[in-house]
């Protein structure tokens, strides 16, 4: 926040905020926000601060919350890399995998065989259990 003085709205905030304008404008009454403007505005909440970003943008705060909490968990599930080797020089009989996301949830995978699962798919589908 240093170089800003006290009130300014940040470049990035601000051109957002006119693309929520021009959305206001042409919206049907009733008409939900596009989720491309809550993913945008989410992003910029987690730089600039949730009371900010919703009171630059005219828009709820906890909604906002929300979208940012639900942003930051699908960026924590997704995993940046997953290394499982085709063919072992030495057959593995076993393998154990422990995962845990950022809430303290976890999950653990054994499995016994020469077949290796799709263990992407599997995890997948334990975090998004609902």
């Amino acid at each position: 926040m240093s170089g800003r003085k006290h009130g300014e709205v940040p470049a990035a905030l601000s051109r957002l905020e006119r693309r929520f304008a021009d959305w206001r404008k042409t919206r049907k009454p009733g008409a939900r926000i596009p989720e491309r403007l809550w993913k945008s505005a989410a992003k910029l909440a987690r730089d600039f601060g949730l009371n900010q970003t919703a009171t630059v943008l005219k828009l709820d705060y906890y909604s906002l919350k929300r979208h940012v909490s639900e942003q930051a968990s699908e960026s924590a599930s997704t995993a940046a890399f997953i290394e499982l080797p085709s063919a072992p020089a030495v057959p593995a009989n076993e393998c154990i995998i422990e995962l845990e996301d950022g809430a303290g949830q976890s999950m653990r995978m054994h499995w016994k065989g020469s077949g290796t699962p799709d263990l992407l798919a599997l995890g997948r589908s334990f975090w998004n259990a609902e």
